[in-house]
């Protein structure tokens, strides 16, 4: 671990994406592993230990983005608006999270002649253009196992059942 001042550099440290992708990432792998019908955002909260209020501005922001449709009332709820295999992760990832100034170089005394900006830009588009081969499809392939793991199919009698 190195010390630069004030702030704190520990090159152990992995690169992560926010709370707010992994909330959606989980959000929408639930629901891409259920056949069919609505699901609410209590039930989500509850089966991941995530704030109902989180979840609840990832479920709108998602509606907003295309990626889910929210059915009001009774009987309502949310499912994805269109098919796994229809929802790219790299588009969901440029969604859910800002992908730009990975550093702030503003007052810096060499950011003028400095490349780093360049090459950070270019690691970023690496990075994403992993998740751009990807669809929601490819995370829920197994979807008999997570449907058990999220308590919503049942693997010894092979029936589904209501979250």
């Amino acid at each position: 671990m190195h010390d630069f001042g004030s702030g704190r550099f520990d090159a152990e440290l992995p690169m992560r994406l926010t709370k707010y992708t992994d909330y959606a990432m989980r959000l929408m792998i639930y629901l891409g592993s259920q056949q069919s019908g609505l699901s609410s955002i209590r039930e989500i909260s509850n089966t991941f230990s995530v704030s109902q209020n989180h979840m609840m501005k990832v479920v709108q922001d998602l509606s907003n983005g295309g990626f889910l449709e929210s059915v009001r009332g009774r009987n309502g709820g949310i499912r994805l608006a269109r098919p796994p295999s229809e929802i790219n992760l790299g588009a969901l990832l440029r969604h859910t999270e800002e992908l730009t100034d990975l550093i702030n170089c503003e007052g810096c005394r060499i950011a003028s002649a400095c490349t780093l900006p360049v090459v950070l830009s270019e690691a970023t588009a690496a990075f994403v253009a992993v998740f751009d081969k990807y669809s929601l499809a490819d995370l829920v392939d197994r979807r008999a196992a997570l449907g058990t793991l999220l308590g919503f199919y049942d693997s010894s009698s092979g029936e589904s059942r209501s979250p």
